[in-house]
């Protein structure tokens, strides 16, 4: 799922991203709609937090990115869709509207099993709004790496049935510490083919003009979870010492989509003693992520 995008419908869960996952009917109590279990390899960590820091300039570091666990949790959660909207004629497409991640532990190389729960189902105008939440696990351990709460709407839907109550989003940090910084980055076409392969989204959209026009977009779109990716590492840099580890969780609205090739202005705001960074992003034609923050870990913790 991107931000906000239309996805063509029942995508297909990469090989190279899962194995084949369980899935649990859909009008059953709360619980586990689906499980996976994934290799994860020192070579996946380091793609995809160098597809995040194209932009900042700095040189690589080690560790995972902060937002690499959406990359884990993310074939499962299309699979689940994909369970969600079978048979269902009307549904059309999903748009990813909102995305937190609580990191417990950094993600290192290893098996993880991946866990996607649906937490509510309600029906809209537009469709069906899903709230997934989705914990990702030590294989070897049992010891929890992270949790995620995805909010999206899935176009047209109307199969579904109406389960549950939508959590609220987090909204944290109350006192500014000072004023904002704005940077500016253009991530162009290259950085979004390089985004698509290290997350595994290669859904065309963002990498075939044409299939992006057929969905409604005047070209190709970034990946939403990109811009994120990218503010998390100006985080990392300019907040946390460098240290990826000490950023704890994330959470983001999505606006609008964006091209490639487009400024992004990105707006980084420390709140409550250093412990909270807030951030928009935003272009010329208005904001394409809001709400977003960051928790921050002191140093040495």
């Amino acid at each position: 799922m991107t931000a906000p995008t239309t996805t063509p419908a029942a995508p297909a869960v990469p090989a190279a991203q899962a194995v084949p996952a369980v899935p649990v009917p859909v009008t059953a109590p709360a619980g586990p709609v689906s499980r996976t279990r994934l290799h994860v390899t020192d070579r996946d960590l380091a793609a995809y937090r160098a597809a995040a820091r194209a932009r900042p300039g700095a040189p690589a570091r080690a560790g995972a990115s902060p937002a690499h666990p959406f990359v884990a949790a993310h074939a499962l959660a299309r699979h689940t869709v994909s369970a969600l909207t079978a048979g269902d004629h009307g549904f059309t497409g999903v748009v990813h509207l909102a995305q937190e991640i609580r990191t417990h532990t950094p993600l290192t190389a290893g098996d993880v099993d991946v866990a996607v729960e649906v937490a509510a189902v309600r029906r809209e105008a537009r469709g069906t709004r899903l709230a997934l939440t989705t914990r990702l696990t030590d294989a070897a351990t049992g010891a929890p790496i992270a949790d995620l709460a995805t909010a999206a709407l899935l176009l047209g839907a109307t199969a579904a049935q109406p389960y549950g109550a939508l959590p609220p989003a987090a909204h944290p940090g109350s006192v500014p510490d000072g004023p904002p910084l704005v940077l500016t980055h253009v991530l162009d076409a290259e950085d979004t083919r390089a985004y698509a392969h290290a997350s595994g989204d290669l859904n065309p959209i963002h990498l075939d003009d044409d299939a992006a026009r057929a969905a409604g977009f005047p070209g190709t779109i970034a990946h939403g979870m990109h811009l994120v990716a990218l503010a998390a590492e100006e985080i990392t840099d300019r907040h946390a010492g460098g240290d990826s580890a000490r950023v704890t969780a994330l959470g983001a609205r999505f606006a609008a989509p964006t091209r490639p090739g487009t400024a992004l202005r990105l707006t980084l705001q420390p709140h409550d003693q250093g412990t909270v960074v807030r951030f928009t992003v935003a272009t010329e034609a208005g904001t394409a992520v809001k709400a977003g923050w960051a928790r921050i870990a002191p140093a040495g913790e």
